[in-house]
């Protein structure tokens, strides 16, 4: 049986202008933020307390909408260099509390503004710590975020339109988020007095293939001295070659890894033929893992926040990571052949591999924390020790 949560309950003397409706017909009346009309998509939720921007910008967020756990959101605002990407990212936004007036000294400007700036639609006055512990329990659910300022809405309609979303698995979201043309890159990381830099003198050559690439993860290359150039997720091992890489990178990126494996996973088998360094994070490791045998699931609610702890198996030390994912590499498929080299501490699964005797290797977190800690960023120094050690 379905459940209606009032806004009245938590905010009296406001009348609700948005609805979260769930495909089991759980409907939470919130108000709107954000553009006005409907959005759809897989309802997670996010346990970061900082990076929210960062997040709803991350192409890995395509096809989700981000209930964030953590109560004051827009507090920072908004600005113009902490954006993962320009093109499609999160679905919508669910929040408990109203969006903060900004207080930072790096803030553009209002949250709202930027949400609406974006296309983006949210809700908030949601009683998150119900819905939280309603995805723990069930599963990540598919639903329709609606937002009219009239407060008038068909909740059946809603309802039914939740109930036909097709859900991620069997979805290949990678063709959407991906480049359409192959692009240079040489940005490096942000510093506190200077803002972004240039890479001047570059020492590799870097092809990284854009399943959902989040800039830092470029910017984080860029800044051990690799130039990079940005192919599409359906380039051919051609493509790739023919900018003569010293090293290959599989990016992060949305959906069912099967799905988008069903072209990538071909090409990422002839890059490993090759001997080329390759280095995957999040849909690469999962595709990497399909390349060599292995097999992927979509987990109950999969993991998303910046406090997430792993175990290096190789030299026994624990870092904290920023993870969006929910799918995940079944252990017991793992080939001989292949090392688990990292494990997450919270529920026991496979969180990074590497092929014995070649040099590709892969993790199932985001190792640029952007958001997150940085305990993470030892990897891309890994992977150009393993690019300059082939050269």
């Amino acid at each position: 049986m379905s459940k209606s949560i009032n806004a009245a309950d938590l905010h009296s003397t406001r009348t609700a202008t948005a609805v979260l409706v769930l495909s089991d017909g759980t409907v939470f009346h919130g108000f709107g933020v954000g553009k006005t009309g409907n959005t759809s998509g897989e309802v997670c939720f996010n346990t970061s307390i900082t990076g929210y921007q960062e997040s709803l910008t991350d192409p890995s967020f395509a096809g989700q909408m981000i209930t964030f756990t953590f109560p004051h959101i827009g507090n920072v605002g908004f600005n113009d260099e902490d954006i993962e990407t320009d093109g499609i990212a999160a679905n919508g936004l669910i929040i408990r509390a109203d969006i903060t007036g900004p207080a930072n000294w790096r803030a553009a400007g209002d949250l709202n503004d930027w949400l609406k700036s974006r296309d983006l639609i949210g809700i908030s006055g949601v009683d998150t710590r119900r819905l939280t512990h309603l995805i723990r329990e069930t599963g990540a659910p598919n639903g329709v975020i609606a937002h009219d300022p009239s407060g008038n809405f068909d909740l059946d309609a809603l309802k039914k339109l939740a109930a036909d979303w097709p859900g991620l698995e069997g979805m290949d979201l990678a063709k959407d988020v991906s480049c359409k043309e192959a692009y240079s890159w040489n940005e490096t990381q942000w510093e506190m007095t200077t803002g972004f830099g240039e890479l001047e003198s570059p020492k590799r050559h870097i092809v990284a293939v854009d399943y959902g690439v989040k800039k830092n993860i470029l910017r984080c290359l860029a800044s051990l001295g690799c130039s990079i150039t940005v192919v599409p997720a359906n380039a051919s091992f051609e493509d790739i070659m023919s900018h003569n890489p010293d090293g290959i990178f599989l990016a992060n990126g949305p959906g069912d890894p099967a799905a988008t494996g069903v072209y990538a996973v071909p090409v990422i088998q002839q890059c490993i033929e090759s001997g080329i360094p390759t280095f995957g994070i999040c849909l690469g490791h999962q595709m990497l893992a399909i390349a060599v045998g292995a097999e992927t699931m979509k987990m109950k609610q999969g993991h998303r926040g910046a406090n997430q702890p792993v175990k290096d198996l190789i030299t026994g030390k624990v870092e904290i990571t920023s993870q969006n994912h929910g799918f995940v590499v079944k252990r017991e498929s793992l080939p001989d052949g292949v090392t688990e080299t990292h494990k997450s501490l919270f529920d026991g699964v496979v969180e990074g591999l590497s092929l014995d005797g070649k040099p590709v290797f892969s993790v199932q977190y985001h190792p640029e924390a952007s958001p997150g800690p940085q305990d993470s960023h030892y990897l891309f120094q890994r992977f150009v020790d393993m690019v300059d050690a082939n050269a």
